[in-house]
């Protein structure tokens, strides 16, 4: 079995970044520490933060001490709850996501209609939501061009920013943006910022690559990872067989050692021990 695995899988800066912090942080804690949401969409480093005594709780008002904020982010009123109710955070947010954070923000203020390229309940996208204001809305799709259009037309505003969750397409994002430019035509003011991060960028890039040289694709990470999925669905697009799994376990192996070239890649969520293991498992058969 030939097996090509992707130069950019597992940990991105950011992921690092996030689980290095925690990590320090609950070596210092005698009692463990909070954390708002999943510190990342990883079961399995989920489980390990767990065991150093990180504890999952689902809204702020459940705080007994310290918060960890996760690297997805949190909503505006979260940090507004905290200040007013004394609850120290620990801010591991992406920097990526607080500079997406603060220019939604700021332009907002200054007149602008943000339109958010992301998936909608994902807790990336519903904390940047948080600080768009009430001139904006949310794209998932091409089904949401028009409503968004309208929408806007509704704000009476000329001025219009284009952004997306980190995570988001990259191919998508072009094509509706493309998509909504060509509506608008020179009626508005528009600025667009390609806030995909580098690293979703090169994942995407490269899984697109390595899925139309092998028969069978094998894409690495969380079952509820954004960055994951687009991973799975870029690979969709030139390999018939593709299959998500978050660890060996997954694997099928009747299934998969019927093919002789085997592509590998893994999302920003995944560590690096799980991909070993897979290609372990891989290089066996």
């Amino acid at each position: 079995m030939n097996i090509i695995v992707g130069k950019n899988s597992g940990f991105c800066a950011g992921v690092k970044h996030t689980i290095t912090k925690a990590k320090e942080e609950l070596s210092k804690s005698e009692n463990g520490i909070d954390c708002l949401g999943e510190i990342i969409h990883n079961e399995q480093v989920v489980n390990d933060l767990e065991e150093l005594g990180l504890r999952i709780i689902n809204k702020i008002e459940d705080a007994k001490g310290k918060v960890i904020i996760r690297a997805h982010g949190i909503a505006k009123d979260v940090y507004d709850h905290s200040k007013k109710h004394n609850i120290e955070l620990i801010d591991l947010t992406c920097p990526n996501v607080i500079k997406i954070h603060n220019q939604v923000e700021k332009l907002s203020k200054s007149g602008y209609f943000i339109f958010l390229f992301g998936v909608k309940k994902h807790p990336e996208t519903v904390g940047t939501y948080s600080f768009c204001g009430k001139n904006s809305y949310i794209l998932e799709g091409i089904d949401d061009i028009s409503p968004a259009l309208n929408s806007l037309k509704g704000s009476n505003l000329n001025n219009v920013l284009i952004i997306s969750q980190t995570t988001f397409s990259l191919n998508l994002f072009e094509k509706m943006t493309k998509m909504v430019l060509d509506e608008l035509g020179n009626n508005f003011n528009v600025q667009v910022e390609k806030s995909i991060c580098n690293a979703t960028h090169l994942r995407q890039k490269e899984a697109f690559e390595i899925s139309s040289k092998v028969q069978l694709m094998i894409i690495i990470g969380g079952k509820n990872s954004s960055n994951t999925k687009k991973l799975y669905e870029v690979s969709k697009e030139n390999c018939k067989n593709v299959l998500s799994i978050q660890t060996k376990d997954d694997l099928d192996i009747n299934f998969v050692k019927q093919f002789e070239n085997v592509g590998v890649i893994a999302g920003a969520s995944t560590p690096d021990y799980i991909i070993q293991d897979v290609i372990n498992t891989l290089s066996k058969l």
